[in-house]
C-alpha cells in the first residue's frame, strides 16, 4: 500500500493519471490498475471518474493529506536509520543562548560525545533572534534558547528550566533591599552584552518585556560588562544562574521585579517538527536530564 499511496499523491497533485505515470516512471495503465487495487483494499472510492477527468472524494482528500504525512515520516525514519549505520556522515548543528551561560550545555555536549562519538557536533552561540533565524533557515538542528514567542506546533518545544531575572549594580549604588523594581533604574544605562551589529530586537525585548527605560551601553562579554558595572557606568540584567560568573565583592546582585511581578524567563530546547531525528532527540533528552 505504501507505493500505492505514492502513486495516489502523484495523481492528485498533478490532477492527471498521465502526468503522474510519467513522474512515477510507470505506464498509465499500470498506475490506473494500482488505484483500482488501492480503492478495492480500502473498500471506498477515492477518485470519482468523470470521462477523462476525475474528482477527489471527501475520503480521498483526507487520504491525500494524511498520506503525505506518512510518506514524510517514513522518509525521515529511513534517513535516520541510514545515518546510524553511516556513522562518519552524521553532523549535528546545535545553538545555545550566549547570555544564559554554558555550564549545562557543555555538560550535555560532553555526555553526547561520549555516547555517540561518531557524530560530529558543530556549536553556534548567539542571541535569541540570531538563533531563531538559524533554526528557521535550517542552519542549526536544535536551539537552546529563551522563550520570547508563543510556542508553535511547527517546532518540538522541550521545556528545560526557568530562572529569575536579577540585576548587577555597582557596590556604590545606594540599594539595600533584596529586590529592586526596574523603574528605579530608569536613569541608569542598561548594559547589553552583544558582539552583533544588529541589536534592535534585543533592545526592543528589554524595553517592551523587561521595562528598561534608559539608554543602552554595549559590552562584548561578561568581563567587560562587569567592569562597566563596577565603575558605575550602568547595570546588567542577568538570569539567576549567571550570578556565579560575577564577583560579589565587585558588584551587588539583586532580584529584579516589574511592578508587583517577579521577572522570570523560561528556557526551551527547540527543533523543527519535520526535522526531528534520533540524534536531535537524544541531545534534547540529555539536555533535559542535565537540567533536572
Amino acid at each position: 500500500m505504501f507505493q500505492q499511496m505514492k502513486y495516489f499523491i502523484a495523481i492528485v497533485r498533478n490532477h492527471s493519471f498521465t502526468q503522474a505515470a510519467d513522474e512515477c516512471n510507470i505506464s498509465q495503465s499500470a498506475i490506473s490498475q494500482q488505484m483500482k487495487e488501492l480503492e478495492s483494499n480500502l473498500g471506498i472510492t477515492l477518485l470519482k471518474r468523470k470521462g477523462r477527468s476525475f474528482e477527489v472524494t471527501e475520503a480521498g482528500q483526507y487520504f491525500y493529506i494524511h498520506s503525505q504525512d506518512i510518506i514524510k515520516d517514513v522518509n525521515q525514519l529511513t534517513q535516520n536509520t541510514i545515518n546510524i549505520v553511516k556513522k562518519d556522515a552524521v553532523t549535528l548543528n546545535v545553538g545555545y543562548l550566549r547570555s544564559f551561560g554554558t555550564s549545562e550545555f557543555l555538560q550535555t555536549v560532553s555526555k553526547f560525545t561520549q555516547e555517540y562519538p561518531q557524530v560530529k557536533i558543530h556549536i553556534t552561540s548567539g542571541n535569541h533572534e540570531e538563533l531563531y533565524e538559524l533554526l528557521q533557515s535550517g542552519k542549526i538542528d536544535l536551539n537552546f534558547s529563551d522563550q520570547r514567542r508563543a510556542l508553535s506546533n511547527e517546532y518540538q518545544n522541550e521545556f528545560l528550566t526557568s530562572s529569575e531575572f536579577m540585576v548587577a549594580v555597582s557596590q556604590t549604588l545606594p540599594v539595600n533591599s533584596e529586590q529592586i523594581d526596574i523603574s528605579a533604574l530608569a536613569d541608569f544605562p542598561c548594559i547589553l552584552i552583544s558582539d552583533s551589529n544588529n541589536n534592535q530586537s534585543e533592545e526592543e525585548y528589554y524595553r517592551e518585556i523587561l521595562g528598561v527605560k534608559g539608554k543602552f551601553v554595549l559590552a562584548r562579554n561578561y568581563d567587560e560588562a562587569q567592569m562597566l558595572v563596577a565603575s558605575n557606568q550602568g547595570y546588567l540584567i542577568i538570569n539567576k544562574r549567571m550570578r556565579q560568573q560575577l564577583n560579589p565583592e565587585i558588584v551587588k546582585i539583586i532580584k529584579l521585579s516589574k511592578g508587583e511581578r517577579k521577572l522570570i524567563q523560561n528556557y526551551y530546547a527547540y527543533w523543527k517538527a519535520d526535522n526531528s531525528g534520533f540524534y536531535i532527540e537524544s541531545f534534547a533528552e540529555l539536555l533535559k536530564q542535565t537540567f533536572s
